[in-house]
């Protein structure tokens, strides 16, 4: 069977549709999320929804933390400024949803959390040989640094599935990965952006806090002309 998993789609609707189309599309049996489906982008409604009624199993990712727990990122203003926005719209259902998240998650072989296996929800994972060899178990997949990678280290696997809302590895298409047959592959699609940025502009944010979609910028900056 083949398992799609997506990561770290933060309130982005256009871009989880375009993902999750395509995931239809390959005839994906099942779909996990490895955390932060809310911060930064304004349809965090909308991304909860389709999640719930597809009955998509998450992991807390750190922006879901901040969320489930009326609490506050303590190294950014911008995510801050978005959580305000976010708990101001977000429908009482979809919060107490986010509350239910797991830390970790196991799906057959495979060892699924948001940040790393140091820190579940908010390691900023660099993965390596010595990194794993101290974690017990053979296929790891977590989200957080929004950049796709797939790594082998013996036999071991990693799989980082990208961004599904804001890609930081210089490719602004909305990522994810499959897993089949004791193999992960990457994948990309576009969507959207536009309509993104129409309405992080009606909820009152400019482009400092979407810009960076344009061209999968690592941090968060202006629309470049």
């Amino acid at each position: 069977m083949k398992i799609a998993f997506i990561s770290d789609i933060h309130g982005n609707y256009e871009a989880l549709k375009a993902v999750l189309a395509e995931i239809d599309r390959l005839g994906v049996g099942r779909i996990y999320c490895a955390g932060d489906v809310v911060g930064y982008y304004s349809q965090i409604n909308e991304c909860c929804r389709e999640l719930r009624d597809r009955q998509i199993p998450c992991v807390m990712g750190n922006h879901d933390w901040y969320m489930a727990g009326g609490g506050f990122c303590p190294r950014s203003r911008s995510v801050n400024d978005c959580l305000a926005y976010q708990r101001r719209i977000i429908e009482n259902g979809h919060l107490t949803w986010i509350r239910t998240f797991p830390v970790q998650m196991y799906i057959g072989e495979i060892q699924l959390v948001h940040g790393g296996w140091a820190d579940p929800v908010d390691e900023y994972l660099k993965p390596t040989a010595e990194y794993f060899e101290r974690v017990l178990g053979r296929v790891f997949v977590s989200g957080h640094t929004h950049l796709q990678s797939v790594q082998v280290f013996g036999d071991k696997t990693y799989c980082n599935p990208g961004s599904v809302g804001q890609p930081r590895d210089g490719d602004p298409r909305a990522a994810f990965a499959v897993y089949e047959a004791g193999k992960f592959t990457l994948h990309r699609s576009e969507y959207d952006m536009q309509k993104v940025f129409g309405l992080m502009d009606a909820a009152g944010f400019n482009d400092y806090y979407y810009g960076g979609l344009k061209t999968g910028a690592l941090n968060l900056r202006r629309l470049e002309d």
